[in-house]
């Protein structure tokens, strides 16, 4: 059994504890990481509507910050005593179940990528059902990778996809369908290999099909030659390299350094109707981030990922880029420290209302959303950053917020700006586009 982080936050902004409760932190599945019992102090006034919370998860490392809490027990400590984390099969999966919520069956909130809440939000990619969501935290920047089968090994691709866009158009002329693998129309992966290959000249649409493979399939795919390449979340693209059945062409902090990923999102009846909960939730999440932060705890971390109840993979497949290591395949092994998956250092945690305008406005891009959609007003009503921000300011991380929603004008790896201060310059700027 090993020990709970000691660090002390406040459960509340200057309220004196009333009463106290203990909170048994649970492992969950099995595992025998658990924390031990710890005494938390709660105001009666400040304690959760509810103790229950079910939270969907997809097998990719940036659902560590959710895993952490529940078996390390953050969320019991702010008095989420029966919270569930339960594995999805698929975005599909959990797009589907948030839609059900607890009540039908389904989640109250997930790991997420961050567009889903917006897209589920509007009815996008529910048949028109709008079921509101929240974003109430992002979970962490980087940390995805663009893979390429051993079919393009000779161009040993990089950064630049301009290499592929010939090979690319003489094996279509040979009469070979090509494949780039994402795992949800309109979600970041997708945004990710969209931007890569029009920035070489490659149309996702015309010169490639794109299609849609879960997380935990990308790998058995590639075995069996059904894509070219492909985008998704760790640990699957090293999984991909030590099994020596492609190579990675990039980690996408190349294509945008601290990109926004992940959300920790939420069904908004759920929230409204259990604000201390929700604001319970948040902060147990938080709590959880900071634990994932620690250069100390990555090795932990990554053995319990590992476990069956939760990824079920090799430690070996997690570990390396978890601290930085990075092997692209093709004997290219690097250090890159300041481009892996981050969940608190440089305000990882915090959701910028100037990224989910550039989500949007890529979803627009690509077609997935009209022109004339108001993004800001869309922003305005998902991005509860102003939650986010009371739950810093109880956990004592007063230093953390930022002075501004915005982070500013953006650079990506190609020279292209984004100021989301006028997103049809960028919009207008591009080639590749279907508006």
């Amino acid at each position: 059994m090993t020990r709970l982080n000691r660090r002390r936050f406040l459960t509340t902004a200057g309220t004196a504890a009333v009463g106290t409760v203990l909170l048994h932190a649970c492992s969950q599945g099995g595992s025998n990481q658990a924390s031990e019992s710890t005494a938390v102090a709660l105001d009666p006034a400040d304690a959760p509507e509810t103790p229950s919370a079910k939270l969907g998860f997809i097998a990719l490392t940036d659902s560590a910050p959710l895993i952490i809490a529940k078996v390390k027990g953050f969320y019991d400590k702010y008095g989420m005593t029966d919270v569930s984390v339960e594995k999805q099969a698929s975005w599909g999966t959990t797009r589907d179940n948030l839609v059900l919520g607890s009540g039908g069956g389904g989640i109250d909130g997930a790991h997420i990528l961050t567009p889903m809440p917006y897209l589920i939000s509007e009815g996008i990619v529910t048949d028109g059902n709008k079921v509101p969501m929240y974003i109430l935290a992002r979970l962490n920047v980087n940390g995805q990778g663009i893979c390429l089968s051993n079919d393009y090994t000779d161009l040993k691709v990089g950064v630049d996809s301009t290499p592929l866009k010939e090979a690319f158009a003489k094996r279509k002329a040979e009469g070979k369908e090509l494949k780039a693998a994402m795992t949800f129309p309109g979600g970041t992966h997708d945004l990710w290999i969209r931007y890569w290959m029009a920035a070489g000249g490659i149309d996702p649409d015309q010169d490639v099909s794109t299609i849609v493979v879960p997380p935990p399939q990308m790998v058995a795919n590639v075995k069996v030659g059904n894509m070219d390449a492909f985008c998704v979340g760790e640990p699957w693209p090293l999984q991909m390299v030590n099994q020596d059945l492609g190579y990675n062409a990039l980690t996408t902090g190349q294509l945008w350094k601290d990109h926004p990923e992940k959300a920790f999102g939420m069904r908004a009846d759920w929230v409204d109707a259990n604000p201390k909960a929700a604001k319970a939730l948040l902060m147990g999440t938080m709590e959880g981030q900071m634990w994932c932060s620690q250069p100390e705890n990555k090795e932990e971390m990554c053995q319990i990922l590992a476990e069956r109840a939760w990824f079920n993979v090799p430690f070996e497949d997690i570990i390396d880029r978890s601290q930085g290591k990075y092997d692209f395949g093709l004997d290219q092994v690097q250090e890159l420290p300041d481009l892996m998956q981050k969940y608190w250092n440089d305000n990882a945690s915090y959701p910028y209302k100037s990224h989910d305008l550039w989500f949007l406005t890529e979803n627009i891009r690509w077609g997935y959303l009209p022109p004339e959609t108001d993004i800001q007003a869309m922003v305005d009503a998902v991005n509860r950053e102003d939650l986010w921000r009371e739950a810093a300011t109880a956990l004592g991380q007063e230093a953390m917020i930022p002075k501004s929603t915005s982070r500013g004008v953006e650079t990506f790896f190609d020279g292209v700006t984004f100021d989301p201060e006028n997103p049809k310059a960028y919009l207008d700027s591009l080639t590749i586009k279907r508006v």
